[in-house]
């Protein structure tokens, strides 16, 4: 059988589910708020992005104030969380030019577009790749993609599910795809989230806990470590 085949992801994603009880991970619903908290979270740890992002909300209470704003003083606010002045432009950028196109702040018209639409808008703006855009998709779009962050990544290639194309073996925009079309749809938000559990509890990059593991019986690289 090969390994992402769907009884066979089936079986993981129910395991998954049953230890980590989908957590959500304190994404937002709405989709423009869900992509200042990603594009907050980016390099940086949970403590420091959960606070830059409570501190940046509170600065700029109305997502059109983000649009007026000037990206030093808004850098000022995130400079607790690391590439504050990258993370600053960035989003003025966006605010701007979702006004432009919206007429004010918001991403709410995406709900109405097909899947590659939204995807392909999202990825379009200033400092969104597929990954940023499918997490936006699917925590507050509710479509079904499957978003590859670091630790889904790793997850998957040390279940087999994955082989990486680069010579570095960090996850391509390619392999990313590849992977999606492996997973059945309603499958992909839980073992995204709870692949997002699993890598910050027991399966980490260099020492994982495979004996606590939830899905051990279904990995082949049992106790081997890996840094990406």
């Amino acid at each position: 059988m090969a390994r992402h085949a769907p009884k066979l992801v089936a079986e993981v994603a129910r395991a998954l589910s049953r230890r980590y009880h989908d957590h959500a991970h304190n994404n937002r619903r709405n989709p423009f708020e869900e992509l200042l908290f990603i594009l907050c979270s980016l390099q940086t740890n949970e403590e420091l992005y959960s606070n830059t992002f409570a501190l940046l909300r509170r600065a700029y209470p109305r997502f059109d104030d983000l649009a007026e704003a000037a990206p030093n003083d808004m850098a000022s606010v995130l400079r607790g969380g690391g590439l504050h002045k990258q993370k600053a432009r960035i989003i003025s950028r966006i605010a701007r030019l979702l006004r432009t196109e919206y007429g004010r702040v918001t991403l709410a018209p995406l709900r109405a577009v097909s899947t590659s639409e939204c995807e392909a808008f999202l990825a379009s703006l200033p400092g969104v790749g597929k990954k940023t855009a499918r997490c936006v998709m699917m925590y507050s779009l509710g479509r079904p993609v499957f978003p590859v962050d670091t630790h889904c990544w790793r997850v998957c290639r040390r279940l087999g599910w994955v082989k990486p194309t680069r010579p570095d073996r960090s996850c391509s925009p390619a392999d990313m795809d590849r992977l999606q079309s492996r997973l059945p749809n309603e499958y992909r938000h839980g073992l995204h989230v709870n692949m997002v559990s699993l890598g910050r509890d027991v399966c980490s990059a260099r020492q994982p806990s495979c004996s606590v593991c939830a899905i051990e019986e279904y990995c082949p690289r049992i106790g081997v470590s890996d840094a990406r």
